[in-house]
């Protein structure tokens, strides 16, 4: 945008410039306009804005009234469509008093050529004023696209934020329901044991050993609960899987290639679930392919960005437990799409 407006200016400038004083207010304009184009960003308006604003706006008035230069609106068709857009508010009569403006300006200059009525009319305001229209309408076509991104943004990230809750609520039902239950019964075992211990010792023991062992079980349970290793279905984790992507707008495909091995059935199960959190959370995704085969599972998603592969712990640990398995995990990233894949035995599939 900086590039096309410093040319198109210049050679305005060298065009229609038949004094070194209609150069100079030109060359303001273009320079005004430049530094405008230059400051524009997705977001915001800068301090410069409010500056080129009036040079461009002077230009015009000069060039129209003083100096009959019809081209000298060039710069104030570039500044005030850039930023009408972006305003907090009021963008739409900000964008039809600009134009007002430039028609209004090219109109006065009818009290001073008014001889020359269809010239002043079609140089000094038609094509002022046409060329502006055009100009801040494509401009605000461009401002309602990256608003409409930036929503899409906001709410991608909502979602998988949502997920991501989702999930730790999952894991703190399942601790509650582990603990929970644990509690409650060692709770009611060593009031049990408190009563025998005057009158039935023995069986106060043996309550008591049940309670350590209930402990202990728990403790085994949570750790397994920690790291993942709790009982999975891959039926349930993959409805799960389609939800969650379908919630956060990506679509998703399953292809059924094969009875998955039962004796998989769990660990593919965990694999599939943090390669659904790892989408969520760190890719952009618009689509994601999940393949399962008598071999294992194939996950591909796009929106993986070009960065190098990071944060993927859950998967690294995954790893070692389904080559524990006699399996193997392999994670690949290329083009900005995203391969996890894990099979029994060995079976590859090209990005």
């Amino acid at each position: 945008m900086a590039v096309a407006t410093l040319s198109v200016g210049t050679l305005l400038v060298t065009v229609d410039a038949r004094t070194w004083w209609q150069a100079v207010v030109l060359s303001a304009g273009v320079i005004a306009a430049f530094v405008a184009s230059v400051r524009w960003t997705e977001n915001g308006i800068p301090r410069v804005v409010g500056p080129c604003l009036l040079v461009a706006a002077a230009v015009w008035l000069m060039g129209s009234l003083a100096l009959s230069v019809s081209t000298a609106f060039f710069a104030l068709s570039i500044v005030g469509p850039l930023y009408s857009p972006k305003l907090p508010r009021h963008r739409v009569p900000a964008a039809v008093g600009l134009i007002l403006f430039v028609a209004a300006v090219g109109a006065i200059r009818l009290l001073i050529a008014p001889q020359d009525v269809a010239d002043v009319l079609l140089l000094y305001v038609l094509l002022p004023a046409g060329v502006t229209s055009v100009v801040t309408f494509s401009l605000f076509a461009g401002q309602a696209f990256y608003d409409l991104i930036a929503e899409l943004d906001d709410a991608r990230e909502r979602e998988a934020e949502l997920a991501v809750v989702q999930e730790r609520m999952r894991f703190a039902s399942d601790l509650h329901d582990i603990q929970g239950h644990t509690l409650h019964v060692v709770k009611l075992k060593i009031t049990l044991a408190e009563r025998l211990l005057t009158t039935d010792v023995e069986r106060a023991e043996a309550e008591l050993r049940e309670v350590r062992a209930l402990v202990a079980e728990t403790i085994s349970q949570t750790r397994d609960l920690a790291y993942a290793q709790r009982h999975l279905n891959l039926s349930v984790e993959l409805e799960n899987a389609k939800n969650l992507f379908e919630a956060a707008g990506i679509h998703v495909r399953v292809d059924q290639e094969g009875e998955i091995d039962e004796r998989a059935n769990e660990l593919l199960g965990q694999v599939l679930r943090e390669t659904t959190t790892n989408i969520l959370r760190h890719a952009q995704a618009t689509y994601v392919r999940i393949t399962l085969s008598t071999a294992g599972i194939t996950v591909l998603n796009d929106g993986a960005g070009h960065t190098p592969l990071s944060g993927l712990s859950g998967l690294s640990t995954l790893r070692a437990r389904v080559a524990d398995n006699g399996g193997e995990l392999t994670v690949a990233k290329r083009d900005g799409r995203f391969l996890t894949q894990a099979q029994f035995p060995h079976e590859r599939t090209d990005l």
